[in-house]
C-alpha cells in the first residue's frame, strides 16, 4: 500500500473560539513504505473528544499542544491492512491513537495501538469499552467513590462520557442520579433511555432551584463535565462531606480570557467537601480490568450506549464543533470514508 494517498486533516492555525474553516485543512500525503515492527492501519471510525479542543491551543497540558501542520491528534480504530509486524495481523482490528487521517501506522515498538477482540461492535466499543466508559468508571469509583445511597449529579448527562457515569453511579446503587441536560429532548432521553431517576434542562430551567428541590439535602457526589456556572450551583447545594469529581469543564474550552469564575468555592469548606480533578490516562495500568467490568454491565443490560456518527474524516472538524453547541447525544465518532 506504499504510495497510497492518505487524507490527512492538519491545524493550520490555533483557534479562537469555536474551531472554523480557517482552523484546519486537509491535506494529501503519501502512505510511506513500512519498517519492522510496522502495519499499516485503514482508519475506520474516529473518537471526537472535547479535549482534542485543548490541543490545539498553545498551551501547556497533560499532552503537548498539537503543532501547526500537525495531524490533529484523536483517538481511533481500524482494519490492519498491510504488516510487516508479529504483533499485528492482516485483519485485525486495532484501537489507539490514529489522528485525523485514512491512513495510520502501528508501531509495536511503541505500542501504539491495541488489538478489539474479534466479532465486536467497533462503534460501540469505542464508546463504552473506550477512554470515554473508562473515564466515565474511573471518575464515579476511584475519584467519587460512589456508594449506595449516594444522591448523585451529572452534567453533560446526553453525551458519552455523562450518559456513561451516570448508569455506573445506578448500578453502583445510588439511590437517585440526576442528569443535567440541554434541552427537553435530551432530558427524556436522559431518563427514559439511559434510566437516570431525573433530569434538569439547564437552557430552560432554573438548575439552583431545581437541585434545591430535587436533591433537599444535598448532593452527595457530582460528575462534572461542563464546569463554569453548572458547577457553581452544585457547590451551593452540596451535601456534607460532598465529593466533586472534576472530569471535564467544556464550557470553557472556547472562553478565551472570559471563563466564568466560581463565586461558591467556600461552601467546601463549609461542607467539608472534597473537588479533585483527574485524567483517565493516569489509570492505564487498570484499563484492562476496568473494560471487563464496563463488558459485564453491558451484558447485564444496565449500561446502554448511543453513537452519533459524522461521515467523512473532512467533516472531523465540524463533529467536534457538536459538543460545544449540544448538537449530539450520545458519543460522536467519524466514520472515515
Amino acid at each position: 500500500m506504499a504510495g497510497q494517498t492518505n487524507r490527512q486533516v492538519v491545524l493550520k492555525n490555533r483557534p479562537t473560539g469555536m474551531i472554523d474553516g480557517s482552523t484546519t485543512e486537509v491535506v494529501e500525503s503519501t502512505v510511506p513504505e513500512l519498517e519492522d515492527g510496522q502495519a499499516l492501519v485503514a482508519v475506520r471510525y474516529l473518537s471526537i473528544d472535547a479535549t482534542i479542543r485543548t490541543w490545539m491551543d498553545d498551551a501547556p497540558g497533560y499532552l503537548p499542544p498539537i503543532g501547526i501542520g500537525e495531524v490533529i491528534r484523536s483517538g481511533g480504530s481500524g482494519e490492519v491492512i498491510e504488516s510487516k509486524s508479529d504483533r499485528y495481523q492482516v485483519g485485525d482490528i486495532v484501537s489507539g491513537l490514529t489522528g485525523w487521517q485514512e491512513y495510520a501506522i502501528a508501531d509495536e515498538g511503541m505500542g501504539s495501538m491495541s488489538k478489539m477482540p474479534e466479532g465486536i461492535d467497533v462503534a460501540g466499543a469505542m464508546n463504552v469499552l473506550g477512554s470515554t466508559g473508562v473515564t466515565a468508571w474511573v471518575g464515579m469509583h476511584e475519584i467519587g467513590h460512589v456508594k449506595p445511597g449516594d444522591v448523585v449529579v451529572v452534567s453533560g448527562a446526553a453525551g458519552a462520557t455523562g450518559s456513561t457515569a451516570g448508569q455506573v453511579a445506578k448500578a453502583a446503587g445510588a439511590a437517585k442520579v440526576i442528569g443535567i441536560a440541554g434541552g427537553p429532548e435530551k432530558c427524556a432521553f436522559v431518563v427514559d433511555v439511559l434510566g437516570f431517576d431525573e433530569a434538569i434542562d439547564y437552557k430552560n430551567e432554573s438548575v439552583g432551584r431545581r437541585l434545591h428541590e430535587l436533591c433537599p439535602d444535598g448532593v452527595d457526589l457530582y460528575y462534572d463535565n461542563v464546569g463554569g456556572e453548572i458547577l457553581d450551583k452544585v457547590l451551593a447545594n452540596l451535601a456534607m462531606n460532598g465529593r466533586i469529581v472534576l472530569c471535564g469543564a467544556i464550557s470553557g474550552y472556547n472562553a478565551g480570557d472570559n471563563v466564568y469564575g466560581l463565586k461558591n468555592y467556600f461552601n467546601l469548606i463549609i461542607r467539608r467537601g472534597t473537588m479533585q480533578g483527574f485524567i483517565v490516562l493516569d489509570h492505564f495500568a487498570q484499563w484492562t480490568e476496568i473494560q471487563a467490568k464496563l463488558a459485564e454491565l453491558m451484558a447485564e443490560d444496565k449500561l446502554t450506549h448511543v453513537e452519533h456518527i459524522v461521515e467523512g474524516v473532512e467533516h472531523a472538524p465540524d463533529a467536534l464543533n457538536l459538543l460545544f453547541t449540544g448538537g449530539n447525544t450520545g458519543k460522536v465518532l467519524v466514520k472515515v470514508s
